[in-house]
């Protein structure tokens, strides 16, 4: 199987942190780089341990019925000024290229607009997901990746954590982001950033 080549987990943080300015507008303002990480949130539900890791495959689809999301992935790579590329409007889902697939070892990343122009995005409910949720991944390969929530956090946008969200695992994790909190009407942008936080249960 061919290997993929993977940007540096801190670099790659940073430049996800810039991009997660950019997925609405009004989220592309003033947002300073991410300061020292504070050590990973406890988890708040208590789970067996994570399945073990899957094969690479791509992503298709993402899944999370507590919100009525059903949603296509699309492909993010990384623009010329090394920030992450967002999805072109509400409707998709996207998984960074330079990260994990979901399910494979490590934290997989996806990222979508809260709202766009007016409209809800695909991740417009994410704050309100729950421990135990499930979150089910549609991969190329026919199987699908079934992670369960184990938190959800809200951070400032200058206390994003950059190593607990893309740090090294020994499990396969998947980490959900949107923006969130307030919207600031003079600077056009969200705070804050809401974050999932999920581990690998099963394929099926």
């Amino acid at each position: 199987m061919p290997t993929r080549t993977r940007s540096d987990p801190r670099r790659l943080a940073a430049g996800v942190a810039a991009a997660l300015t950019l997925l609405l507008p009004g989220c592309a303002a003033d947002v300073p780089a991410p300061g020292p990480p504070p050590d990973a949130p406890a988890p708040t539900v208590q789970a067996p341990p994570p399945a073990p890791g899957l094969a690479e495959s791509k992503p298709t689809r993402i899944r999370i019925p507590a919100l009525a999301v059903d949603a296509a992935l699309v492909e993010l790579g990384l623009q010329p000024d090394g920030t992450m590329e967002v999805p072109a409007d509400g409707t998709v889902a996207g998984w960074y290229t330079g990260a994990p697939t979901p399910g494979e070892l490590g934290p997989a990343v996806i990222a979508a607009h809260v709202d766009w122009k007016g409209a809800p995005g695909v991740f417009a409910r994410l704050h309100a997901l729950q421990p135990g949720t499930d979150v089910a991944v549609q991969r190329a390969d026919g199987t699908t990746a079934l992670f369960r929530v184990r938190h959800v956090e809200q951070y400032a946008k200058d206390r994003f954590p950059t190593e607990a969200v893309y740090g090294d695992l020994d499990h396969a994790g998947l980490r959900l982001i949107t923006c969130g909190g307030e919207f600031d009407e003079e600077a056009r942008s969200y705070r804050d950033n809401v974050v999932v936080y999920a581990e690998l249960a099963n394929r099926a």
